[in-house]
């Protein structure tokens, strides 16, 4: 039998434990051993039933990813639970941890599943771009039904062992010994006849009304998710339920798995999947390196970004304390974040008690020393690099030996800060992206003499506040908007070339952004980047004159579109075009027609083209660290992998191309092809063979 998975007989009583560190995927090891303890069980008449259970904190936490691409080596996961299904003696599921995708379709192939206090029951495949390929959309509906089953299975989140019982995922919650009452179930089970396996229970699906509930539910999932193949492939197969015999439905849901485990886009999710588990990763991290205890934090600034940093350690049960320079800045921060969860109340995402709860944790204060007895500082103030070299100094001073100070700042120097500190090592970034209650990325900034120790406590910070960490480097605008400044570059020289700003924002919405360059700085405000440029002495011709005219976006009703008594969707605007042409002329520029294909390439390749610069720099240190970067902090659509992945995807060789054809066009050296893009294009590589070197490594 397969080391991974271990069989023992007590008191009749076969149990199987699936043992492959760290999280009990479903290798063809752990199927072998699987299959091997259900057969061995099934021979031996001193044995009347089997438990299942896996070793660790996991019971099997899914499929092994690593498989996919690779020859199929048998059995196949589903073959090995309709031999479960086909058992003459009772099996049970003892869940002690997490069951995910393959491993709850594995439990379901089970007559009884018990779960413990910490058990967690999912099927996240859609976050892979693919489904459940071993009945997980099919028996899931016949268990829970299929209005409940289609939302847990098309979002991919788990849930609890609580939800899990009154779901009927399990049957029961067992806060003792969980293995003594999968005995004990077994027993019982063993004492009568054995109940139908769900293949052949339609109860639920025959119900009066499922079928319309269902299709209630399918209508609205659709609308959602409508440029997203593996939804409506599970949509189909949890239909196909009521529609095919179970054989028939079975091959459909895996012939849906096939088709869109080979999508491009899927394979996009997958490599999504693996950048942000290798984020975690620190290059240089001393192995003993370990995070300092965060009882309490302090924010310094309580406007937009220091209200939302605030929220996010309340959301986790820190406590903190925002500190302001008046009573008034104070009382209107206090104010906003307090709307922000009575908002939350009314939508029913958080109970009242819940939002009590939170906002005691946030306690206000005015003045720097309210922050001296903080573990860890987040200063959030106005970006204005003397005024945070000032603040820093200060916290140097009041603050206690060890506690972390950290910057939110999006682009100026940690450095420089850390210096005015005089406790480098106790210094680094920490970019929050707004708004920052809800954004999921967090840029933590290593500075040049960033202990592991402050490093450490700012990633282990980071994951309690639910956010995805990305250690990167100090240069102006680190990663996500460095490669940003580039995209803006771009977008302003397309107007001034002839493109208008919805044919701009088309592009990047037709790629699969959720909006466009412009939609987007109308909605957060132009006088945003009009302050930065004029703070670093640059101009952006079309920008100032919009700012200088008063169009400052949404909040004006005017921007680089119009917004008509208070709309939020902005209308074509003929003076901001008159306005544009009087740039062009002014700057001796010739407009012309600009095909959308040119406008893509000219807003994407840039970045890619600084994505290399900084990988060459080590601002950061793997292609995927960039990729997350995008994914989490500026909504790059998920399915096209992240900046650096899309790259590879188009193949290096043709970006470089293009860059060396607009670099000449426009005269801009900054769209030169990268040293590293160069050599990789010339070598016939893509990232994808830097990420390979870095995990080597």
């Amino acid at each position: 039998m397969a080391g991974t998975v271990s069989y023992r007989v007590e008191d009749g009583i076969a149990v199987a434990t699936i043992d492959h560190a760290p999280v009990n995927a479903l290798s063809a090891d752990v199927r072998q051993g699987v299959q091997a303890a259900l057969a061995r069980a099934l021979a031996d008449d001193a044995v009347i039933g089997l438990v299942l259970e896996g070793a660790g904190r996991a019971f099997v936490a899914g499929a092994d990813i690593t498989e996919f691409g690779r020859p199929p080596v048998p059995p196949a996961l589903g073959e090995v639970i309709l031999a479960m299904q086909a058992s003459s003696k009772p099996l049970v599921a003892a869940i002690q941890g997490v069951a995910f995708g393959g491993g709850l379709e594995l439990a379901l192939g089970c007559h009884a599943r018990l779960v413990g206090p910490r058990a967690q029951l999912g099927l996240p495949e859609v976050k892979l771009g693919i489904l459940p390929g071993a009945g997980g959309t099919l028996r899931t509906p016949r268990l829970i039904g299929a209005d409940r089953a289609l939302p847990m299975i098309a979002s991919g989140e788990p849930v609890d062992a609580r939800r899990a019982v009154e779901l009927g995922l399990a049957a029961a919650l067992i806060e003792g010994d969980l293995l003594a009452a999968a005995k004990d179930t077994v027993r019982q089970l063993a004492a009568g006849p054995l109940p139908a396996p769900i293949d052949a229970d339609r109860g639920r699906l025959d119900a009066p009304g499922a079928r319309e509930a269902f299709e209630k539910a399918a209508e609205a999932l659709a609308r959602r998710a409508a440029e997203e193949p593996q939804v409506a492939a599970i949509i189909q197969s949890v239909r196909n339920s009521f529609d095919l015999p179970m054989p028939a439905a079975l091959q459909a849901e895996r012939d849906f798995f096939v088709a869109l485990r080979d999508d491009p886009r899927s394979k996009a999710l997958r490599h999504v999947f693996f950048a942000e588990r290798e984020a975690a990763r620190i290059p240089g991290q001393p192995k003993d390196a370990r995070a300092r205890p965060v009882a309490r934090a302090a924010v310094l600034g309580a406007g937009t970004m220091g209200g939302g940093i605030a929220m996010n350690f309340a959301n986790a049960g820190i406590p903190v304390r925002m500190i302001e320079t008046d009573a008034e800045a104070l009382a209107r921060g206090q104010k906003r974040i307090a709307e922000i969860y009575a908002v939350s109340v009314k939508r029913g995402s958080l109970t009242e008690e819940a939002r009590a709860q939170r906002l005691a944790l946030i306690e206000g204060a005015v003045g720097l020393e309210a922050a001296s007895e903080a573990d860890l500082v987040i200063e959030a103030v106005f970006e204005e690099l003397e005024l945070k070299k000032e603040i820093f100094a200060k916290l140097g001073t009041i603050t206690k030996p060890g506690t972390v100070l950290a910057s939110n700042t999006s682009y100026l120097d940690i450095d420089a800060m850390a210096a005015a500190s005089g406790r480098a090592d106790d210094v680094l970034g920490m970019h929050f992206f707004s708004p920052a209650n809800v954004m999921k990325l967090l840029e933590i900034v290593r500075a040049e003499k960033t202990s592991p120790t402050a490093l450490a406590t700012a990633v282990d910070i980071a994951r309690k506040l639910k956010k995805v960490p990305v250690v990167v480097g100090v240069c102006y605008g680190f990663v996500g908007n460095r490669m940003l400044s580039r995209r803006t570059a771009q977008a302003e020289r397309l107007l001034l070339e002839g493109a208008s700003p919805a044919e701009v924002d088309k592009a990047l919405t037709d790629f699969g952004f959720r909006m466009g360059p412009f939609a987007m700085a109308d909605l957060a405000g132009l006088d945003i980047g009009w302050r930065i440029r004029k703070a670093n002495g640059t101009r952006a011709v079309v920008a100032d004159a919009l700012c200088e005219a008063g169009r400052l976006g949404q909040k004006t009703g005017r921007g680089y579109y119009a917004y008509p008594e208070g709309a939020r969707t902005g209308q074509p605007d003929a003076e901001v075009q008159a306005l544009i042409e009087r740039a062009s002329a002014a700057q001796g520029i010739a407009r012309r027609q600009i095909s959308q294909q040119e406008i893509t390439e000219r807003l994407i390749y840039p970045m890619i083209n600084e994505g290399a610069r900084i990988l060459e720099e080590g601002i950061a240190a793997r292609p995927g660290d960039i990729d997350v970067v995008w994914l989490y902090g500026y909504n790059w659509p998920a399915w096209k992998g992240g900046p650096m992945h899309h790259a590879d995807a188009v193949g290096l060789a043709k970006v470089a191309e293009r860059l060396s054809v607009y670099a000449a066009q426009t005269g801009d050296a900054t769209l030169q092809p990268a040293p590293l893009l160069a050599r990789l294009a010339a070598e016939g590589q893509g990232f994808s063979a830097l990420a390979a070197q870095a995990k080597a490594a």
